[in-house]
């Protein structure tokens, strides 16, 4: 007794032929997927440039955080000033981890701007306390 044997077809939804042209499928079940709807691109919102990627970049974000936390300059997103005492502690103990860690490995500008900016925001802590 012969069995049947149980084939398959396959199906080719590559949208270019054997010579590199563009098929034609007028079969509905054959296409893979619609275009989606053209939409106007987005307009994005006027942000300044970013700063170049270096170790005094770095200094003043994490300066701009301790400043943030410390209620001394308005949250970007909310525009409020709001103290958030153990975080603008943590920020600075980063800062001043940075600055033993890098000891020896920093240019005398960017030694002198670790400085200024831990003795700041120290000075600053103190005060909010």
């Amino acid at each position: 007794m012969a069995e049947e044997e149980k084939g398959f077809v396959i199906k080719d939804r590559r949208s270019f032929d054997e010579q590199g042209e563009l098929k034609k499928d007028d079969s509905p079940e054959e296409r893979v997927r619609e275009e989606p709807a053209k939409r106007p691109p987005k307009k994005e919102s006027a942000s300044p440039p970013l700063p170049e990627v270096n170790f005094s970049s770095l200094i003043l974000s994490l300066s701009s955080t301790a400043f943030l936390h410390l209620g001394e300059i308005p949250d970007p997103g909310t525009g409020e000033k709001r103290k958030d005492l153990p975080l603008a502690k943590h920020v600075i103990d980063t800062i001043g981890m940075l600055k033993e860690k890098t000891e020896g490995n920093l240019t005398r500008e960017e030694k002198q701007l670790i400085e200024n900016v831990l003795t700041e925001l120290r000075l600053r802590y103190v005060k909010a306390r």
